[in-house]
């Protein structure tokens, strides 16, 4: 078995290879050409930390996918990184280990920025006037960062709870060619831009309904396990358009579940972004300027197996 580091998975990531390939797990999901078994998910109250497991297999693909991610939220303050994790690769022949990745979640991370790349091109308006970023870690950063490609917006707004990392985040993405205005709450986010990415930990709402003007796309990348909320249901409520990584798992957590609970939409209103995508079509309807859409992503494991399998190609 080859042990891959965080430094020679980087080394050899394509990313138009990996954007092309997790488009293909997504789209291989929702025709339910893909085995993805119910998700582990492990909190750790007192650490404010939580771990899953996930795996999965793509019909025809050489390999299957178990991946562990982790995110200990207070690390920073220990001098550590809040994410981590490992991804193991085995034969689908002989189900023989063949590849570990030790990504150090840094594969979770790009997958997720990948699908919030996807989730843009499929929901987002075509005139973007600014971006709202909520949240200033890592992931905020690359979901930034992922935008470019979908987007000639380079005006964002953001917050965070931490000011100090709101500062970073601003420096950091300047240097990155964007115009960053910290903001002192997540409601001027809202009030100045019209695609929003949600991107923190929380367990309490973040965004009320109340700010999202018409016209507003937001992807929410927070809510990936049970008890994490960034979103008012309302928002949800209102949106014309729902879009959802996966139903089966939007309907226990995300921000969906959290409006289906409330009975304030139904689940023939979803519709997954791997419809969307093979689809070739966009959700939105770019005819009316006022239209709100949604996309909720929890996280898949075919992304996790497509990222490993990009980063490894022809070489098991």
């Amino acid at each position: 078995m080859k042990i891959w580091s965080r430094d020679e998975i980087i080394a050899r990531f394509d990313v138009d290879r990996a954007v092309r390939m997790i488009e293909q797990g997504f789209i291989a999901y929702s025709r339910g050409t893909a085995q993805v078994p119910p998700v582990q998910n492990f909190q750790f109250a007192d650490a404010n930390g939580d771990c899953c497991v996930k795996s999965a297999y793509v019909d025809g693909s050489q390999s299957f996918a178990i991946k562990v991610s982790s995110g200990f939220y207070d690390n920073p303050k220990r001098g550590l990184p809040s994410n981590s994790g490992f991804v193991v690769l085995c034969s689908a022949t002989t189900g023989v280990p063949v590849a570990l990745l030790q990504d150090e979640g840094w594969l979770t991370c790009v997958r997720t920025a990948i699908a919030g790349q996807l989730a843009a091109r499929v929901a987002a308006p075509r005139d973007v006037k600014a971006i709202g970023i909520i949240g200033a870690g890592e992931q905020a950063r690359l979901q930034l960062e992922y935008l470019k490609p979908v987007t000639a917006c380079r005006k964002v707004h953001v917050w965070s709870p931490s000011e100090a990392l709101s500062a970073s985040f601003a420096e950091d993405m300047t240097g990155l060619g964007f115009v960053v205005d910290v903001q002192h709450s997540a409601e001027v986010v809202a009030a100045n831009t019209n695609l929003i990415v949600t991107a923190t930990p929380s367990r309490q709402v973040l965004l009320q309904s109340a700010w999202i003007r018409g016209g507003t796309h937001i992807t929410a990348v927070g809510a990936d396990a049970a008890g994490k909320q960034e979103l008012d249901p309302d928002i949800v409520a209102r949106a014309a358009a729902i879009v959802v990584d996966s139903i089966a798992q939007c309907s226990r957590y995300g921000e969906v579940s959290h409006a289906l609970a409330a009975g304030l939409i139904q689940i023939d209103r979803l519709t997954e972004l791997g419809a969307a995508l093979e689809s070739g079509l966009r959700v939105r309807n770019d005819a009316d300027p006022m239209q709100i859409t949604i996309v909720d992503l929890t996280g898949v494991a075919v992304q996790d197996a497509q990222i490993a399998d990009s980063v490894v190609v022809d070489s098991i």
